[in-house]
């Protein structure tokens, strides 16, 4: 039986995911921009973080682990349409190498505005680049064995939680490279920053690869979404078992004289790196969203989301500079309100902001997207 979902459609449904996780993003990076006197930990600290806040910040939770799990099933698309496994693997690792030197140098610089610098954060553009090329080498593992590898990664880095190599040993690089959110010193003027260790995002690529087939275009849909219905249904009851048993992986949540500091201290979960329940909650979303996103066909709304996930890093460069002049420019006509920072008030003004800021960069964003999709004979588009 053919599939009677077009590709063209369920690439909509991906490309619009990616839009929605991309917007999230901007909403967050908002927040760090205007509300930087305002940090959050992680997990957060439900005494002082109010509902708005703690929201906008957990919407933003979905964006990495979505964004590296379509990544992965993009790779494998990308093979079916090119020629196959040595293709993917030499693209992901030019790629992977590409996002690497991208995140050191020109996302780096619209974080600090600081050349040379003193500092370089190693984020999400380079556990996206990392994981490329972890999986360009896992591309070659039967599936079954690629999708256990995810798993047990996913469900298992927990178990490494306990694990620290100080600064002297030959281990402490490569291991808060991999699972250790620190520092670690080039020298007397530079330092890097460990951000997003990259082991459990290396088992989220490795799952979004091993999910491809069920985009194949021998998939029937109600059979694809039955197993997107299952997987995210699965993934959120696995998250609320677990999360209620306070175990494994996290700080226990507690009970507060509000229910809704109670509801929040349950879903706040660590990212960095992220625990088995923050990828088991976000994922189940993400599994969901991806089905009903599916199921809505080529509404116009979806196409406005596809237009931003069609190309998402032109969107994160385009946005990280916008957001750091905007930034500037406040600072040079209001001065500094908030001790060392120029800051909004409240999160209204973030939400604003951020809804905002799509309208403008929407067409610009579609511009780019369109240029990707007529110009196939500029190799160098493909990697952006």
């Amino acid at each position: 039986m053919t599939d009677a979902v077009p590709l063209r459609q369920r690439l909509l449904s991906i490309d619009a995911l990616r839009g929605l996780v991309i917007l999230f993003m901007l909403l967050d990076h908002v927040r760090e921009t205007f509300l930087l006197h305002r940090q959050v930990g992680d997990p957060m600290t439900i005494d002082s973080t109010e509902p708005a806040l703690f929201i906008s910040r957990t919407l933003a939770h979905l964006c990495a682990p979505v964004f590296v799990l379509l990544t992965g099933l993009s790779a494998w698309l990308y093979g079916q349409k090119y020629q196959g496994r040595r293709d993917v693997s030499a693209f992901l690792f030019k790629r992977g190498l590409f996002l690497v030197v991208l995140e050191f140098t020109l996302v780096n610089f619209a974080w600090t505005f600081q050349l040379p610098p003193s500092v370089i954060y190693m984020q999400v553009i380079w556990a996206i680049g990392v994981s490329m090329i972890a999986l360009a080498a896992l591309v070659w593992l039967p599936r079954p064995a690629l999708i256990v590898l995810a798993v047990v990664i996913i469900a298992g880095h927990n178990l490494l939680d306990g694990l620290h190599f100080d600064a002297g040993s030959a281990l402490h690089i490569p291991w808060t490279i991999l699972h250790e959110r620190s520092w670690i010193e080039v020298g007397d003027s530079l330092r890097l920053r460990t951000t997003y260790p990259v082991l459990p995002w290396i088992g989220v690529i490795a799952l979004g690869y091993g999910l491809g087939p069920l985009f194949a275009n021998g998939m029937q849909p109600a059979l694809r979404q039955r197993y997107l219905l299952l997987g995210g249904v699965g993934a959120l009851v696995g998250f609320v078992v677990l999360r209620a048993a306070n175990g494994y992986g996290e700080k226990p949540w507690q009970a507060y004289d509000s229910g809704v500091q109670t509801l929040m201290s349950f879903f706040n979960v660590t990212k960095y790196p992220p625990s088995l329940l923050f990828l088991a909650l976000t994922l189940g979303i993400g599994l969901l969203l991806l089905l009903a996103f599916e199921r809505a066909g080529q509404k116009r709304w979806i196409g406005v989301l596809a237009t931003f996930g069609a190309a998402p890093m032109f969107f994160y460069l385009l946005h990280l500079y916008v957001l750091k002049l905007l930034y500037v420019a406040c600072v040079a006509l209001f001065g500094l309100n908030h001790g060392n920072y120029f800051g909004f008030d409240g999160m209204g003004a973030i939400w604003l902001m951020a809804l905002l800021l799509p309208l403008a960069l929407y067409l610009p964003v579609r511009w780019f997207a369109g240029l990707k999709a007529r110009r196939r004979d500029l190799a160098w588009l493909k990697y952006l």
